[in-house]
């Protein structure tokens, strides 16, 4: 679970669903009808969109973000601010556009956002509401952006995820698995679940470190030489009423799922939550979202780290890469160039290898999490999801999740 986001609206109630659901079964047969809404969201479409932020003015005027029109929008909306010339140059490219897919009633757009061949499709987690109303798994087919809701067995409360191979897999025969972190509840620990979307089978991978409960594991990602999975554990399923008091510290772990070994390769987090490797895996991206806990406290951090990745086992170096101005970085994703892109409290905020930022997509609202498709990034935002296609930025798994981009 990301930081809480204000206002949240209920989901639509369900009937209770069947037991034992055939493979991709909807969760109550959901099936989300958006001919009408998708064809008004794809009329909306903006011709690059970019507006260009004078960062002498801003250095000078603590009032200059807020007269442009782009943030002064009355609802959210989504425009492509330029803090560098490269953003619009290098990263997104001249002949960006950007547009809302949908605008929904619940927070179906939330975290996650793993590709899965098959069915050409995104799978989305939509956002934690009551234990009565809990967290779905929202399907966004790439073919004509309809919506679907499923859930898979013994997977409680997803929020994180990542494409995964478990060991042993032939790589080149069938596409990766899901791999998502189950947050837990009351009554089932904290947990990184494997699932396989064609079989709708879920294998539990990891429930502790060496009997040690979890709090609330929050995000993930396979290193690509080693298989083994990297994560982080936060508090938030606490803060939101859904899991017991914490027992452990907010840390980064390194799971072999081969051999069972697990060890913490990073502590001294006030709430550890989006990581990501860059694309040589010599550094690993963690943030700290330590500025959102029961309340939010604007002097905690909201911050992306660094850290050197030693014989893809250990780290070393923690520094400080990045700063987020608006709210707190959540996902964090890099680019083939190295360039660190995370959802922060106003859209997704992209920075250079060297911590820079360069520019944002910017929504108005808390982008928790956002993915990389070919030719394009969609940006989560809990009730609406927004696409910018066109780019020239390819995200850092693109070319194993969707088989395209391979140098």
């Amino acid at each position: 679970m990301s930081p809480r986001t204000a206002d949240y609206k209920k989901s639509p109630p369900e009937p209770t669903p069947e037991p034992s659901p055939p493979a991709r079964s909807l969760l109550s047969d959901r099936r989300v009808q958006l001919t009408a809404l998708l064809t008004l969201c794809i009329a909306v479409v903006m011709a690059a969109g970019f507006v260009d932020v004078d960062l002498l003015a801003l250095a000078t005027n603590a009032n200059y973000f807020s007269t442009l029109p782009a943030t002064s929008a009355a609802e959210p909306a989504i425009s492509l601010l330029n803090f560098d010339p490269a953003f619009q140059t290098d990263v997104l490219g001249r002949n960006a556009t950007a547009r809302k897919i949908a605008d929904l009633e619940w927070q179906a757009f939330h975290e996650a956002g793993i590709y899965y061949e098959p069915d050409n499709s995104l799978y989305i987690t939509s956002n934690y509401v009551s234990l009565q109303d809990n967290i779905n798994i929202t399907v966004l087919s790439l073919d004509d952006y309809s919506i679907t809701s499923t859930q898979f067995p013994d997977l409680w409360e997803a929020n994180g995820g990542s494409s995964y191979y478990p060991p042993g897999s032939d790589t080149a025969k069938r596409p990766p698995q899901h791999v998502y972190c189950d947050e837990g509840d009351f009554e089932h620990p904290s947990a990184l679940i494997a699932v396989d979307p064609g079989t709708n089978t879920s294998t539990t991978l990891l429930t502790s470190f060496l009997g040690r409960n979890f709090s609330s594991v929050n995000d993930v990602r396979q290193h690509a030489e080693t298989g083994d999975l990297w994560f982080t554990d936060a508090d938030y399923g606490y803060f939101q009423d859904f899991r017991p008091a914490p027992v452990i510290p907010k840390q980064v772990y390194r799971f072999e799922p081969s051999t069972g070994v697990i060890q913490v390769v990073a502590d001294g987090f006030v709430q550890s939550n989006g990581l990501e490797f860059s694309p040589d895996h010599k550094t690993l991206y963690v943030s700290d979202t330590g500025a959102q806990q029961f309340t939010k406290n604007d002097t905690g951090p909201g911050t992306i780290y660094a850290f050197d990745v030693i014989a893809g086992k250990r780290l070393a170096n923690r520094r400080t890469f990045a700063f987020c101005d608006n709210g707190f970085p959540d996902g964090v994703h890099a680019d083939t160039d190295g360039n660190v892109w995370a959802g922060c409290g106003d859209g997704v905020h992209v920075f250079n290898p060297d911590g820079v930022l360069l520019g944002k997509i910017y929504v108005g609202e808390t982008s928790n999490n956002f993915a990389f498709i070919p030719g394009g990034v969609l940006v989560f935002s809990n009730y609406r999801l927004w696409l910018v296609e066109n780019i020239k930025a390819q995200g850092r798994e693109v070319c194993k999740d969707f088989g395209v981009g391979c140098a």
